[in-house]
C-alpha cells in the first residue's frame, strides 16, 4: 500500500532553524486522510523574518508570537508522521529543517527516512520546470496557495500519488526503485546505518 505523510515548512530567513510555519499530509493507500497546519515560532537566535521571506509566505513575527516553540512541536510531528516515510519537494530543504531546528534546540533528531518529490518528478514528467506548481499540475492539482505550507504539502502528496500510479508502484520503496530515487534517512537510525555501511568513519 502507498503510504506516507508528505511535510512542507516555511522559514523566516535562510536558517534551517528559522521553521515558522508546517503543514503535514497523511496517506493511506494513495488516499488522504488527515492533514494538520501549525506555525512555529522559531528558535532565538534565528528568529528574524526578512522581508523576502516575508513576502514569499506572508507570515510576520506578529502571528508566530503565540505559537509553540519548535521543541513543543517536534512531538506533534513525530506523532503524526506516525512512523511514516516523509515526502518532500526538494526533501533535503524540509529534512534539513528538521535536522537544524532540532540541533540548535537541543533535541534529539527523529528517525525518519524521506523522498524526495522533486528528483520522482524529473524520472516521471516531461516538463521545462519542476518547481513544485508546475509538478503538481503535471499530477493534476492546480490552483494551490504555493508557500502555504499545508497547500504545499498536498501538492507534494499529489505528485507521489500519481506518480505511484504512472509507475504501476504499490508502495513508495517501489516508486524509488523504479524511478531510481534513492530514499534518505535522518536520525540516530539512520548515523547507524551508514556506520554499518561505511565503518566507524561514518561517524566523524
Amino acid at each position: 500500500m502507498l503510504n506516507f505523510t508528505a511535510i512542507d515548512f516555511e522559514t523566516a530567513n535562510s536558517s534551517g532553524a528559522s521553521a515558522c510555519s508546517v503543514g503535514l499530509v497523511k496517506v493511506r493507500d494513495s488516499v488522504v486522510v488527515d492533514k494538520v497546519y501549525w506555525l512555529i515560532k522559531p528558535a532565538i537566535g534565528h528568529d528574524a523574518f526578512l522581508p523576502w521571506n516575508m513576502k514569499i509566505h506572508g507570515i510576520h513575527p506578529s502571528d508566530v508570537i503565540g505559537a509553540d516553540s519548535w521543541a513543543r512541536q517536534l512531538p506533534k510531528l513525530v506523532a503524526f508522521a506516525d512512523g511514516d516515510s516523509l515526502v518532500a519537494h526538494n526533501a533535503s530543504f524540509d529534512l534539513g529543517v528538521i535536522k537544524t531546528a532540532s540541533t540548535v534546540t537541543g533535541q534529539v533528531i527523529p528517525d525518519f527516512s524521506y523522498l524526495c518529490s522533486l528528483q520522482v518528478a524529473r524520472r516521471t514528467y516531461h516538463l521545462d520546470s519542476y518547481r513544485l506548481p508546475v509538478a503538481a499540475m503535471a499530477a493534476g492539482f492546480d490552483d494551490f496557495d504555493h508557500h502555504n505550507a499545508l497547500a504545499d504539502a498536498e501538492a507534494c502528496a499529489a505528485i507521489i500519488i500519481h506518480a505511484a500510479s504512472r509507475h504501476d508502484a504499490s508502495t513508495l520503496e517501489k516508486l524509488a526503485h523504479i524511478t531510481r530515487v534513492k530514499m534518505g534517512a535522518i536520525g540516530p537510525v539512520a548515523t547507524r546505518e551508514r556506520a554499518a555501511t561505511h565503518g566507524p568513519m561514518a561517524l566523524n
